[in-house]
């Protein structure tokens, strides 16, 4: 127990010492943050680019509904098209816009027409569709002599509530789906991203060492199992680490660059989406009606359930890949052909665990929940919309027997494989590793 200690000891020590993991953690949430600030300038940014556009309204619908806005600029024209085609650059203008006579009242299509050197930008596209659309649809009103009110009434909002079936059952919101989805998604991609990072990083560390021959001196003074172990417990380790500097790190960083700089994530979230129209009073009660079912939602049960499956997931991935570090020596192209049977099951559970956000209770989830090579990235993205007990304790024990078993297999295949040079693993070998006696 004291030679594990000392090989996790020093796995750690080695790693989070390195000048390359302070910079890596230090910097990574500094670029995040820095990602999330330019997207922000981006969509607020405004362009200084101007059009002038001339209107040859020969339909008779708009009536002034074209109006100036972000650098476009409008002129109505009586000229002939022919002329403003001829002379519109001459007179200032970057284009000409038809709208033609309406023949049909009843026609659900309408068609005008642009003439410039280029194809229309598309703010201007977008604005054009919207203001005759509108146009159009005043008008067909007043042509057929409609009442605007009962129009209106014909675009009704339908929400769905959910309400238990069983008496003093507890009540969910409509945002209920929404918070868990979303808890999901963030808990399947960290599940997938530690499997991939530090996986990948306990393979590399075992070629490391098995090319630099320094394993061949640590396997004299501890058994290849308590090596394997310490390593892949060390690198977890440092993986733990590195994720709870960057879960104060980022929040801490995104709140200052919020106050350093003005930036509002709400109202970038408005300007983006066109939400100018949005009432900030209905704004601010969603806003805490979806913080309310945050606090709401069962984090006593999902964070040690995550914390297990994150265990499991990476005990079991973290093996494969030790095992396959230590079948090879430097050459990364036979390290991607051994490892594609492990990255295959994680890309899939991926997708899988896309699908199960959408419909937790399909047969798809439920499978996939349970099969441990899935299950530690389906199974926490689904927690939140409260799967059945059985489902929950089925896929815990699976998933640790199958781990148990993984780390196993992998410690057979790694005592073989660390001290084997000039010969290529392959599945044919590992399965002959298995059985060697000690």
């Amino acid at each position: 127990m004291d030679k594990l200690f000392l090989i996790i000891k020093r796995e750690y020590l080695s790693r989070v010492t390195r000048p390359s993991f302070i910079i890596a953690t230090l910097v990574t949430p500094l670029v995040f943050v820095l990602f999330f600030v330019i997207v922000g300038f981006i969509f607020s940014y405004e362009s200084d680019d101007t059009k002038k556009i001339a209107v040859l309204d020969e339909s008779g619908i708009l009536k002034g509904a074209l109006k100036d806005e972000k650098g476009i600029f409008f002129k109505f024209e009586q000229k002939p098209l022919d002329t403003l085609r001829k002379n519109f650059k001459a007179s200032g203008y970057d284009a000409v816009l038809v709208l033609p006579k309406i023949d049909n009242l009843f026609s659900k299509d309408y068609m005008v027409y642009y003439y410039s050197k280029g194809q229309p930008t598309l703010d201007v596209e977008v604005h054009i569709k919207d203001r005759v659309r509108d146009a159009l649809r005043d008008y067909k009103i007043d042509a057929l002599k409609l009442e605007r009110k009962q129009l209106e009434a014909l675009n009704t909002s339908v929400d769905v509530e959910p309400e238990p079936i069983e008496k003093g059952g507890q009540d969910a919101t409509r945002l209920t789906g929404a918070i868990g989805a979303g808890i999901g998604f963030i808990m399947g991609f960290i599940m997938y991203m530690a499997v991939f990072i530090y996986g990948t990083m306990v393979m590399r560390s075992v070629m490391e060492e098995k090319t630099n021959r320094i394993v061949e001196v640590m396997v004299s003074s501890v058994k290849p199992f308590q090596l394997m172990m310490g390593k892949i417990i060390g690198v977890g380790g440092v993986g733990l680490t590195q994720v709870l500097i960057w879960a104060i790190m980022i929040p801490l960083l995104m709140t200052i660059a919020q106050v350093a700089m003005g930036f509002d994530a709400e109202q970038q979230m408005k300007m983006s989406q066109g939400a100018s129209s949005v009432n900030p009073e209905d704004t601010q009660a969603m806003v805490m009606a979806a913080m309310a079912e945050i606090g709401n939602v069962n984090w006593a049960l999902i964070l040690p359930l995550f914390i297990i499956y994150f265990l499991g997931g990476y005990f079991l991935y973290s093996s494969l890949f030790a095992a396959v570090g230590s079948a090879i020596g430097d050459d990364m192209g036979e390290a991607q052909t051994l490892t594609i049977p492990i990255v295959i099951p994680v890309v899939l559970a991926i997708y899988i665990m896309i699908k199960a956000v959408e419909t937790p209770t399909s047969s798809l989830s439920v499978f996939s929940s349970i099969f441990p090579l899935f299950s530690p990235i389906v199974m926490p993205a689904i927690l939140a919309s409260k799967p059945p007990a059985w489902q929950i304790i089925t896929s815990v024990i699976v998933l640790i027997g199958t781990s148990i078993f993984f780390v196993w297999l992998s410690g057979r295949i790694y005592r073989v494989g660390i001290l084997l040079y000039g010969k290529k693993g392959t599945f044919r070998e590992f399965a002959k590793w298995i059985f060697y006696k000690e």
